[in-house]
């Protein structure tokens, strides 16, 4: 894993300055980890259809383990490289991924507008309805209705959940009286209010996706080549590649505070004993941080709506 981390990382600073997410450095990563694998791996394995049909499989899935984005039909569309992935991996060719991805964020459009329609209104709860959570066994919806409906029934699904919490807890007393309490809320209010909850996961979801980049995509492919190999085997963006060295070595270097995007603003959500803002208490779990300045900088950068 060290190896693989190192040697890309090294290799691209050498070779390249243009971006990451500039088709030339991604052919040279396919080039430089295809290489790392089959001479400087401790376990080699051919890279042919067969691995070509294992990374296929597994990075489709990987994209979208619940079936809830691709149609029938893209797979089938995807279907045509199946046998070719290695021949690709080999000749930098990137034609797989580039398909999936643009299908992907198509897809994702499209459902970006599906929930908001569907939890526009009440579920009825008098239907016997079933929802089938065997993702693997699940088919790929064969039509844009057919998928419409998975939606639905997975929404209810969650939404359901809410509302039974909120009947649970609804006109409860505070035993502590910390809290104000409330009334109870009527039943529909309360449908209603679970609804708007399964909402807000989905907009954090999304609005979480909004801020990935095809770069994070392309490290979930090459990811998938690499696992291939062996499941111990990684690839590592560099964002990724700083999480594990922090990990490994136990060394927190920052303001040691948990941040987290909430819509355009960065939030503190955890701080952490015994860091920078726990030992300078000008931050409180709750705050956002509007703007940011090195020691030697005269003035703030706003870091509002920044990635």
């Amino acid at each position: 894993v060290l190896i693989l981390a190192v040697f890309v990382a090294a290799a691209s600073c050498s070779f390249t300055t243009k971006e990451f997410n500039d088709p030339d450095k991604d052919k040279l990563l396919i080039d430089l980890i295809t290489y790392v694998l089959q001479k400087g791996h401790y376990q080699t394995k051919e890279i042919n259809d067969e691995f070509s049909n294992n990374v296929f499989e597994d990075f489709v899935i990987a994209l979208d383990p619940l079936k809830r984005y691709f149609l029938a039909s893209d797979i089938e569309d995807f279907k045509i490289y199946e046998n070719e992935i290695d021949d690709q991996l080999k000749n930098k060719d990137l034609t797989f991924f580039n398909l999936v991805y643009d299908r992907l964020m198509e897809r994702m459009e499209e459902a970006k507008k599906i929930y908001p329609r569907v939890l526009d209104k009440p579920f009825d709860y008098t239907i016997d309805e079933s929802i089938d959570v065997d993702y693997d066994a699940l088919p790929y919806a064969d039509s844009k209705s057919v998928m419409i409906e998975r939606w639905r029934i997975q929404l209810k699904f969650s939404t359901i959940g809410n509302y039974y919490d909120l009947i649970d807890e609804n006109g409860k007393e505070d035993t502590d009286g910390s809290e104000e309490v409330e009334y109870p809320k009527s039943k529909s209010e309360l449908e209603q209010k679970s609804r708007e909850s399964t909402k807000t996961s989905l907009d954090d979801y999304f609005e979480f996706t909004d801020d990935l980049e095809r770069k994070d995509y392309f490290a979930v492919f090459l990811t998938t080549v690499v696992e291939e190999f062996d499941p111990h085997t990684n690839y590592f963006a560099p964002p990724d590649r700083d999480r594990f060295d922090l990990r490994m070595s136990g060394k927190l270097e920052g303001i040691g505070a948990r941040l987290q995007k909430k819509n355009d603003y960065i939030k503190v959500v955890e701080v952490i004993s015994g860091g920078p803002v726990w030992r300078g208490e000008h931050l409180e779990v709750g705050d956002a941080i509007l703007k940011v300045k090195q020691e030697d900088e005269q003035e703030a950068v706003s870091i509002v709506g920044m990635r």
